[in-house]
C-alpha cells in the first residue's frame, strides 16, 4: 500500500506545465524489473490549441445564407416585412404561396419534416417557407406575418399540406397564434356554447 502511495503522490508532482510556451511535459515511470528500481522517461506532448483553431476555421467555412445561429428580433421582422426587399421577394402574396416542397410520389405527405434547421445551420436542401428566410420570425407581436398562415373565413391555421411548414416552426407558429389571441391582438371568434336551460330553471 505504501508503495501505490508513493508512486501516486510522485506521478502527481510529474506534471510541469509552462504558460509562456503551453507545452506540458509528462514524466512517465517504467518499472524494469520487481526491485522497486525505476528508470525514468520523459516524453514532451506540445498541447498545441488546435481547436480554437479549428473553430474559427469551421466559421469561415460556413455559408451565411445556411447560418441560422443569428438571433433575429421580432422589431426587425416586422419592420422586414414592410420593407422593399419583402416586397420584391414576396409580393402580396403569403409567403407560402411559391413554395414547392420536394415529395416522392403522388401523393402529398401528411406530416411534414420535423425540423430543418440542425446545430444551427440549415439542414435540408428545400427548407420550409419560414426557415428558409431568417427574417421571418414567428412571434406574437409580428401579426402581419401570423394573418398569413390563417384563414379568414374559419380562423383556423391551414393544413400543413398547404403551408408545407415543418413540425417545429409549426408547432411556433400555434403558440405565437395563441398568445396573439390572449393579448388581443389578433381577433377571433368565440365558439357557440349551447346550454341546457332546464339546468337553471326548476321544474
Amino acid at each position: 500500500m505504501g508503495f501505490v502511495l508513493h508512486v501516486i503522490s510522485y506521478l502527481s508532482n510529474a506534471r510541469v506545465c509552462s504558460s509562456e510556451t503551453r507545452k506540458c511535459e509528462f514524466l512517465i515511470i517504467k518499472p524494469f524489473d520487481f526491485d522497486l528500481n525505476f528508470e525514468n522517461h520523459y516524453y514532451k506532448f506540445s498541447e498545441d490549441e488546435t481547436s480554437g483553431e479549428d473553430s474559427n476555421q469551421q466559421k469561415q467555412n460556413i455559408d451565411p445564407a445556411k447560418d441560422r445561429t443569428k438571433i433575429i428580433d421580432p422589431e426587425t421582422s416586422i419592420r422586414y416585412l414592410k420593407s422593399k426587399a419583402y416586397k420584391t421577394t414576396y409580393g402580396d402574396e403569403p409567403v407560402w404561396v411559391k413554395y414547392r416542397r420536394n415529395f416522392k410520389g403522388h401523393r402529398i405527405p401528411f406530416r411534414t419534416r420535423e425540423s430543418c434547421i440542425r446545430g444551427g445551420m440549415i439542414s435540408a436542401g428545400n427548407p420550409c417557407p419560414v426557415c428558409r428566410d431568417e427574417y421571418l420570425v414567428l412571434h406574437y407581436t409580428n401579426v402581419d406575418l401570423l394573418k398569413q398562415f390563417i384563414h379568414p373565413q374559419t380562423g383556423q391555421i391551414y393544413d400543413s399540406r398547404i403551408i408545407h411548414v415543418c413540425r417545429k416552426k409549426l408547432l411556433e407558429l400555434e403558440v405565437a397564434i395563441e398568445k396573439a389571441k390572449f393579448y388581443g391582438l389578433l381577433k377571433y371568434e368565440v365558439p357557440f356554447r349551447k346550454y341546457d336551460y332546464n339546468e337553471y330553471y326548476p321544474e
